[in-house]
């Protein structure tokens, strides 16, 4: 199994040997229902081997499906999948990803890999982190509308306070005082700037700045999400005056974490996000509407793939799980359409297009039906 970051994304979406095989199923957790997963595999590696024998010989059909009928019959791995799987292979690579949602059922052979499913799961809009916070203590959690999923915190993110400070503990300032008397026979009274309140606070803040600087660095970089804040309110401002985390939203739960347990925590995480992954789903539709007006929008592939191959595309829109079957020339963005998915010289084109946006610059964002501006499949707002 292989972690699913935006690195591993781009690693699909280079220059690689085709034919490249995709296979996409909704797997399950637990007993009996997972029992049927491995079944729907092998059905899925049947399909794409009859795929390859329309044009490949024996073989190297033989060398490319090898290391997908290994896993097939990897009883273990089958124990523990989760609600997506997703396995791709070429003569260059063998990755397999498995996912907390569940992906529509496909099994492609073309000359690029499909990551359509992929990209939107990668994806800021409906993924996020949550950060729960206490005075001393911190844990990280990472999903979606489905559900949240603790993480692994880095090895230098400090999980306490103990781990940032280490015996490190800050001093309370103190003054003499001669009111005591004067003289050989006098003793001094010691008198503190600070209480020990004023000592915790200090100790706070410099965990939160490390905690801040360390999270950035192992967590939101490499992923690129959003980070919802749940702490109580007297550590919400604390932090916040602290962080320099640009993904840090500036809504988050004013709660004590620790008192939540990890279903009702998503649950009232998803309250706070999914109004804002509304709204930016709303303002990509509304920002296509206002191109299209002004000549600076499309929702025709032909138009859309020869912009794309143009890098004029700024932003693409494409609905994530429709397909459009073709053949597309990346140099020119000629496409030919046809009506068979089940050739390795053909592909869906809204991912092939996505691809070649995101390689001249632009970005790609994967969407429901129910939230496209366009009944095309697809929506692109262009630079000039």
């Amino acid at each position: 199994m292989h972690p699913l970051t935006p690195d591993s994304l781009k690693e699909l979406t280079a220059q690689v040997t085709p034919p490249c095989l995709s296979l996409y199923q909704p797997t399950h957790r637990s007993h009996p229902d997972n029992r049927q997963d491995p079944i729907r595999y092998r059905q899925g590696i049947e399909t794409l081997e009859a795929s390859l024998r329309l044009v490949h010989p024996d073989a190297d059909v033989q060398a490319l499906m090898a290391p997908f009928r290994e896993l097939a019959g990897n009883d273990d791995f089958w124990n523990h999948t989760l609600d997506g799987l997703a396995v791709l292979g070429s003569a260059d690579v063998f990755r397999v990803f498995v996912l907390p949602r569940p992906v529509p059922e496909l099994a492609l052979a073309a000359s690029s890999f499909h990551v359509k499913p992929l990209r939107r799961f990668l994806q800021s809009v409906d993924r996020y982190q949550v950060l729960g916070l206490s005075r001393d203590k911190a844990r990280l959690f990472e999903g979606n509308r489905d559900g949240l999923t603790e993480v692994d915190l880095a090895a230098d993110v400090p999980r306490t306070s103990t781990e940032a400070l280490g015996d490190q503990l800050t001093e309370p300032h103190q003054t003499v005082s001669s009111r005591g008397g004067i003289g050989p026979g006098s003793t001094p009274l010691m008198h503190s700037t600070g209480g020990k309140k004023d000592e915790v606070d200090l100790d706070a803040d410099r965990y939160f700045r490390a905690l801040d600087r360390a999270l950035i660095e192992h967590h939101s970089k490499p992923s690129g999400l959003p980070l919802l804040l749940a702490a109580l309110p007297e550590h919400h401002h604390r932090f916040r005056q602290a962080s320099h985390n640009r993904l840090l939203l500036p809504d988050g739960l004013e709660i004590n974490p620790e008192a939540l347990d990890i279903r009702t925590l998503s649950e009232r995480a998803w309250e706070v996000v999914e109004p804002q992954y509304l709204a930016r789903q709303q303002a990509w539709g509304d920002a296509y509407g206002v191109a299209h007006a002004k000549g600076l929008g499309s929702d025709e592939i032909h138009e859309v793939a020869r912009a794309a191959a143009q890098g004029r595309v700024a932003t693409l829109l494409i609905e994530d799980e429709r397909q459009v079957a073709g053949s597309l020339d990346a140099s020119t963005g000629h496409v030919e359409l046809t009506d068979d998915l089940g050739s390795p010289s053909v592909d869906d084109l809204l991912d092939d297009i996505g691809e070649l946006v995101e390689r001249m610059g632009g970005e790609v964002h994967v969407i429901a039906a129910a939230r496209m501006p366009t009944n095309t499949g697809l929506a692109a707002t262009f630079r000039h």
